[in-house]
């Protein structure tokens, strides 16, 4: 359960008639009392929360005193009522620590965070389609949600950027950030905020290119980019053999021997081990795919 449960509950009316509490008040019992949790005929108006057993009610409600009917929420255009702010933070590798990220944010006074390690380039990311899904449907109770980022380069840049920008703005959800070149609060649609998207986007296109023009006259002048290749088909076949007999990369690793190069008859690395692993695995899915 998440500390923001309840104002999805009180976005319905309470539909039993013991109680029929309306939307924005907590549930009542009989002896109109704030009701310790919410009927379950009433959580389970939120897709969400369905399948829960039970949500408590917060101690803001203050359980167990004299039931009082609260304000509505305003109706969609009117000013919010509340604000919820929901973390995102994202790391492009599993080597990549999150704790800066989660330090920041805890550190802004956010508590529902959602964090994930994936690339920006990968077509889904799990965790940041539930904050916004959550940012939605707080929005559609009538509270105003901010989704939160330790930088913007942890969404995404120029177009990927955008699109969420989009997103975000037809959800009526804002966006803050707490560092780098786009830090502050932004409202999705304002045009500084996509004018700043786009360049961060272009940033991003010219180091690529200058990478790549790097590379290109290091190979006009005879130098090979990267490291030489130490693996082959008769050490990834060993491999293989060994994974299937749920060995650890590191013990796969202790047992293939180097035969060429500079590093002939030493023992490779587990992480070079990993990346042929995985080279090959891929190569396997690629070649399976109709």
């Amino acid at each position: 359960m998440s500390d923001d449960d309840f104002l999805r509950v009180e976005a319905s009316d309470c539909p039993m008639s013991s109680c029929a509490a309306p939307a924005g008040s907590p549930c009542r019992t009989g002896k109109s009392k704030v009701a310790v949790q919410y009927h379950t005929a009433r959580f389970r108006l939120v897709p969400s929360l369905a399948k829960a057993l039970h949500i408590p009610t917060p101690p803001i409600r203050n359980p167990g005193t004299a039931w009082i009917e609260l304000p509505r929420p305003e109706a969609a255009g009117a000013e919010p009522a509340g604000h919820v702010r929901i973390g995102y933070a994202r790391a492009s590798t599993v080597r990549q620590s999150l704790d800066t990220q989660l330090d920041s944010l805890k550190t802004a006074g956010v508590t529902r965070i959602y964090s994930e390690k994936i690339s920006t380039r990968a077509t889904s990311r799990p965790e940041l389609e539930r904050a916004v899904a959550l940012a939605r449907e707080l929005r559609a109770s009538g509270v105003a949600v901010t989704l939160v980022v330790h930088e913007h380069k942890r969404l995404g840049r120029g177009i990927e950027l955008a699109t969420l920008a989009e997103q975000l703005k037809a959800g009526g959800i804002g966006l803050e950030f707490l560092t780098g070149e786009l830090q502050g609060s932004h409202d999705p649609s304002g045009i500084v905020f996509t004018v700043l998207a786009a360049l961060s986007g272009m940033e991003r296109e010219y180091i690529r290119d200058r990478t790549l023009e790097g590379h290109e006259s290091a190979r006009s002048r005879g130098k090979s980019i990267g490291g030489a290749a130490v693996t082959d088909d008769a050490m990834l076949a060993i491999a293989l053999h060994l994974r299937e007999q749920n060995h650890s990369l590191r013990d796969i690793a202790s047992r293939l021997v180097i035969t060429t190069g500079k590093k002939k008859g030493q023992h490779p690395s587990a992480a070079t081990v990993m990346r042929m692993l995985r080279e090959h695995d891929q190569q396997t899915a690629t070649t399976a795919d109709p």
